[in-house]
């Protein structure tokens, strides 16, 4: 059985607390956030507390937390304050290792663009310039501050109301839709690791969900407790509309496969059927899976 180890916040220090969030909490998007103060002076900061919380009205919140050291708030959260106005700059792979430079704590009115060498673009409805370099980019205006403490690491929630969307036009499909599998999106994880959303790192799911799903309830008793069936392999098969009826039934018993497996010792049975039932699955023929459970159930219970 796995052990876990129980983490009290109010029993260790703010950084160890920090730290564990950010390996736990992973992958998180990152944000590039453009602000300005009262004297037209740039910031540009990376944010990995980070996301989209609404569409409507389209709402992105990101959050300047205090600094660990002393509980100082940040220049981003400074200028938010001043000028209601903010670009959110997605980041991608071309550009980690300048989202990384301009994290430095620069002095106040240093202007980031300049350190890290993006190139500013003038945004068309607020005063912040957006990044050229970003594949999608978001003018913002700033709908409220949510202060979550004055402690050192309290974060400050910036819900950015959007005004302005731009995005690359080779990330739209001819449907004229973003696809995000061409963004070649980087995320946060804990300590210095990052990761790339690339091929190799997406998969979809094969099951749609929606209300009609027979739930892992429905799913016969051994396999809901089966040592050889995975919790996705569950999830694949409780996904499904509805239960096999008798006809998918009687053509699944006619498989020499599993015909082979009633020649089995009784105590052998249950996880061959099991094994056979995750081959299906891998197959993509999670129906033909569930019939083979319930056979082996109804095998079970059998004189």
């Amino acid at each position: 059985m796995t052990k876990y180890k129980t983490i009290n916040p109010k029993k260790i220090s703010q950084r160890e607390m920090h730290q564990h969030l950010l390996a736990a909490v992973a992958p998180r998007p990152i944000c590039l956030a453009s602000t300005i103060d009262l004297k037209d002076r740039v910031n540009l900061s990376p944010f990995s507390f980070f996301n989209v919380f609404s569409s409507n009205p389209p709402i992105l919140i990101f959050s300047p937390a205090r600094r660990g050291t002393d509980g100082s708030i940040k220049h981003t959260l400074e200028n938010v304050m001043q000028v209601k106005e903010v670009v959110v700059n997605i980041v991608n792979y071309s550009m980690v290792n300048q989202m990384a430079l301009s994290s430095a704590d620069f002095p106040k009115g240093e202007n980031e663009f300049n350190k890290a060498g993006f190139t500013p673009v003038s945004s068309q409805v607020i005063r912040p310039p957006r990044v050229a370099e970003a594949p999608v980019s978001f003018e913002c205006v700033v709908d409220r501050i949510i202060p979550l403490g004055d402690n050192p690491g309290a974060g400050n929630l910036v819900l950015a109301q959007v005004i302005l969307m731009h995005v690359q036009e080779n990330l739209l499909t001819k449907e004229n839709r973003l696809d995000s599998t061409r963004i070649d999106q980087v995320a946060r994880m804990g300590g210095q690791w990052y990761n790339r959303l690339i091929d190799k790192s997406l998969f979809k799911l094969s099951t749609r969900i929606d209300g009609t799903m027979i739930g892992v309830e429905s799913l016969p008793f051994s396999s809901r407790n089966s040592t050889v069936l995975t919790g996705n392999d569950l999830g694949i098969l409780g996904s499904l509309s509805a239960l096999p009826d008798l006809k998918n039934r009687e053509s699944t018993l006619e498989l020499s496969a599993v015909q082979a497996l009633f020649k089995l010792p009784i105590i052998k049975q249950e996880e061959a059927f099991h094994r056979l039932a995750q081959k299906f699955l891998r197959t993509g023929d999670p129906q033909t899976a569930l019939s083979i459970l319930f056979l082996s159930e109804e095998q079970k219970s059998a004189p």
